[in-house]
Parts: C-alpha cells; sequence; structure tokens
C-alpha cells in the first residue's frame, strides 16, 4: 500500500536566498522530515482563498495545520491584548477553511501550536492571550512536561508523561464545543485537545517537529493509512 499524502500548512513571508528577495510559501523543515519520519508522504500546501479548502483536503489523506502568528483576537470575539502579535487574517481565514474541510470530510487532522488554537477557535473556543514561561526566550525552544489524561486519544499514543519541545505564549483559554482537553502542563495549561468519536482530530500546544519523539504523528499517518485503504478498495473496483 502506498503511503498517505500529509498536506501541511504554509504561510507567505518575505524570504532571501541566492540572489532572490520576494515572498515565499514557507515552512521550517521540521515538520515535512517528521511527516516522512512517521511514514507518511509530506506536501506542502500554500494558502489559497478559503473556498478552495474543499479541494485541497479531498486530495489529501490527513492534514497538518503548522504553527506560527497570533490568532487574530477578533476572531473569538475579543479585544487584543498589547502582547498579541499583528494580525494574519488572510492565513487565518485560509486554515480555518482548511480546518473546517477536514472536519466535514473526516479527514485526519491534527493541529500544531496555533493549529491546536485555531481548532479551538473553529468550535467557539477562546484564547488566552499571553502568558508567561511557555518559551526559552525570544526565539528559543523550551521544554517542559506534559501530562496526558488517561482515556484520550492522545495518551492512547503517548501514555506517559514526558518532556516536550515548547514555543508559545498564547494557549487555550474556555475550550470549543465538543473539544476536550487530553492532556496538561504542570501549570495547568491545556497542552492537547482533541475531539473525541471515529475521525481522528488532535491538536498540541508545543512543536513535536522541533523534538525526537515521532508518535504523535506517527498517530496521524497511521489513521490517514486507516482512511485511504478503503479509498484505495472503491478506486479499484471502478
Amino acid at each position: 500500500m502506498s503511503k498517505p499524502l500529509i498536506g501541511i500548512s504554509t504561510y507567505l513571508e518575505p524570504a532571501t536566498w541566492g540572489v532572490w528577495d520576494m515572498p515565499a510559501a514557507l515552512l521550517p523543515a521540521g515538520y515535512p522530515r517528521l511527516v516522512q519520519a512517521a511514514g507518511g508522504l509530506a506536501a506542502m500546501v500554500p494558502p489559497d482563498a478559503p473556498p478552495c479548502a474543499e479541494d485541497v483536503v479531498a486530495r489529501l489523506d490527513g492534514l497538518v495545520i503548522a504553527g506560527g502568528a497570533d490568532v487574530e483576537p477578533v476572531r473569538y470575539g475579543a479585544e487584543p491584548d498589547p502582547r498579541t502579535g499583528p494580525p494574519a487574517r488572510e492565513r487565518d481565514a485560509w486554515e480555518l477553511a482548511l480546518i473546517g474541510a477536514a472536519l466535514a470530510s473526516g479527514t485526519p487532522l491534527l493541529g500544531i501550536c496555533r493549529g491546536m488554537q485555531l481548532l479551538n477557535v473553529a468550535h467557539g473556543g477562546t484564547l488566552v492571550q499571553h502568558l508567561d514561561g511557555h518559551t526559552g526566550g525570544r526565539g528559543v525552544i523550551g521544554r517542559h512536561a506534559v501530562r496526558p489524561v488517561p482515556g484520550t486519544r492522545y495518551a492512547s499514543a503517548v501514555p506517559e508523561e514526558t518532556g516536550v519541545p515548547t514555543y508559545h505564549h498564547q494557549a487555550a483559554d474556555r475550550i470549543g464545543d465538543g473539544l476536550v482537553v487530553s492532556a496538561y502542563a504542570a501549570d495547568g495549561t491545556p497542552e492537547a485537545l482533541e475531539l473525541p468519536g471515529e475521525h481522528w482530530v488532535l491538536g498540541v500546544q508545543w512543536h513535536p517537529e522541533m523534538g525526537e519523539d515521532p508518535r504523535v504523528m506517527r498517530a496521524l499517518v497511521a489513521a490517514a493509512a486507516l482512511g485511504r485503504a478503503p479509498l484505495r478498495e472503491r478506486q479499484l473496483q471502478t
């Protein structure tokens, strides 16, 4: 059986390489490397118009919403805190459309850092706009322990308390409708959210692509492979 195709959202940023200085669709290399190490095929998904999200997700076996800029507070009905970063409105709209398409189609979905926060907002949740102690300093990945909640999807993939690479100053506040917290930091910060039920949906607040533990991504790839098998059977029969 061929490997499942895992799409990873990217973002447009000014970039310089060689003789070029122009906008580029960027993604830290840790994301595709982690997908590949977990047994999947990685596909970078550049920003597009939100109505295109359904067609994009239909071509994928699984989807990762990558980390990055703060979600604009208007998305969850809040005024911006002075410490909240500048809005990335087009990215917010595109990635929320991707999340909506994945949820509607049952496509396995993993949100990483910002991706988990967007998952919460997509379900009507809110965010804490600033907290301390979850980075190693400006531009430096920190590390802290995460404790799984027994009986959750996350705990089935990573059953023990473990140290994770972390870099965020925002977090889930009011948990979105239907979501449950499946891991906590020692200070009580929700570190993983998931949607119970048949469809594989998980968000983690840390950055597994910056660490050495592939288990969360392996779980996504495994779910994507399971969903791919019936599709391949139908294609072979037609």
